[in-house]
């Protein structure tokens, strides 16, 4: 069988094989159009693009025409490559330079422009202002078309890793030291330049000035922090205060899996009917108490309305603010603490109870109570978990404002999917 075989290959010839030439010249004709279905998500998130109000964008443009310099790039382009991105859970702009090269979806949105890391990240983190009139615009969009109400609403705390190692804190002496260590770098990398001003291009010199200066500011940030930190702790635990070097404004806290990492406490605050987020901000304290008023006053500063019903989980169970909501309408709907003394009706209001606080009291002991507050886990834990999917684990830049800009981006990523779904229910209810 063996010599049979041989046999059969020397008869039938030599296997005819095709190799790679990778030195041939060809052209290519790619219909870019073509490529996207037409009902890929793409093209909601382009949609809704070209119908935002971006002149503040175009007013920034310093190109005109007639000018010496090429045209700039529209920024539409831009906010639709960080949106769609952002609902792929794509969250480097790295990464995203290097789809913007080889996926058709992303250089379908920039229809044969160009771009690079470098003005993608710029991009992204140097609009907050901007996200968050189009955040407001976009509920009240979906408020005027009756997709949201604010009747209920749930708030949550989400804590998302900071950019910052648990190492890079310090202790005051330790910060002083390092402030030291980068004027001296500062001062000696000036010296090594202007002694041998050819040693390296201007760009070389530059990127090297921008690193030690950003490291001094840093670190002189972290020691002020220090500092302001202390006033407000008792002299016993004023030593044990540290601060990051690498990321001054970002504290460790508590995670979901019990372990402690520097991390910034992400707030949304949604509404049950919808799922929309109505409300969000970034804080860079460990605990949720104090946040619901807040929360209601940015709601009532965006829509010029506040929520009838309001609903938080026991971290925000704080009596002063439960009874500030109470006073003026607000429903709370939040867990009642259990009594040391286990024979004590717990929704029973108590001598002390300002009149919110017993209202709220005898409110949590009621079937309808109980039942409402079910809507906060299927609401505000929900919308976390989407952020989650889509990549807000740990934030890529550093500072409190930086980090707002970001979750900026998953609020108006998640309202725009979840405002187109929810206008496909209400059309395939019609």
């Amino acid at each position: 069988m063996r010599g049979m075989n041989n046999s059969l290959n020397t008869d039938r010839g030599r296997p005819k094989v095709a190799y790679p030439n990778r030195r041939q010249i060809e052209m290519q004709v790619v219909d870019l159009e073509r490529l996207i279905p037409d009902d890929h998500p793409v093209r909601i998130v382009w949609a809704y693009t070209e119908g935002l109000d971006l002149q503040v964008l175009h007013d920034a443009i310093r190109s005109v025409e007639g000018g010496p310099s090429g045209h700039a790039n529209d920024p539409r382009v831009f906010v639709a490559l960080w949106l769609f991105a952002t609902v792929e859970g794509v969250g480097s702009a790295r990464e995203l330079d290097r789809l913007c090269k080889r996926d058709n979806l992303y250089r379908w949105i920039l229809g044969g422009l160009t771009t690079n890391h470098h003005t993608l990240s710029d991009f992204r983190v140097g609009h907050k202002e901007l996200l968050d009139r189009l955040i407001t615009e976009g509920v009240a969009g979906l408020m005027h078309e009756g997709l949201v109400d604010l009747n209920r609403v749930a708030q949550d705390g989400m804590r998302v890793r900071a950019n910052a190692g648990a190492a890079s804190f310090r202790r005051e002496p330790t910060l002083q030291e390092c402030v030291r260590e980068a004027k001296e770098q500062v001062e000696n990398l000036k010296k090594e330049i202007d002694s041998d001003p050819k040693g390296g291009s201007a760009q070389v010199h530059a990127a090297r000035k921008r690193a030690a200066a950003d490291r001094l500011a840093r670190v002189q940030k972290a020691l002020e922090t220090a500092k302001k930190i202390k006033e407000t702790k008792p002299e016993a635990d004023r030593d044990k205060v540290r601060v990051s070097t690498t990321d001054p404004e970002a504290r460790v806290m508590k995670m979901a899996d019990g372990g402690f990492r520097p991390a910034f406490n992400v707030q949304f605050g949604t509404d049950t009917r919808s799922q929309i987020i109505v409300g969000v901000d970034v804080i860079n304290t460990g605990s949720d108490q104090g946040q619901a008023v807040p929360m209601v006053e940015q709601l009532k500063d965006r829509y010029a309305q506040g929520p009838d019903e309001y609903l938080v989980d026991g971290g925000f169970s704080k009596h002063e603010d439960i009874e500030a909501l109470e006073s003026t309408g607000v429903k709370v709907y939040a867990p009642v603490q259990k009594p040391k003394d286990k024979t004590r009706d717990p929704h029973a209001p108590l001598a002390n109870d300002t009149p919110g606080v017993a209202a709220w009291r005898r409110r949590m002991g009621t079937d309808e109570a109980k039942k409402i507050y079910k809507d906060r886990a299927a609401t505000a834990e929900c919308v976390n978990a989407i952020a989650r999917n889509r990549g807000l684990r740990q934030f890529l830049v550093r500072g409190i404002e930086k980090a707002k800009t970001v979750v900026l981006w998953y609020v108006m990523a998640h309202n725009l999917m979840r405002g187109w779904w929810l206008r496909q229910a209400r059309l395939k209810a019609a």
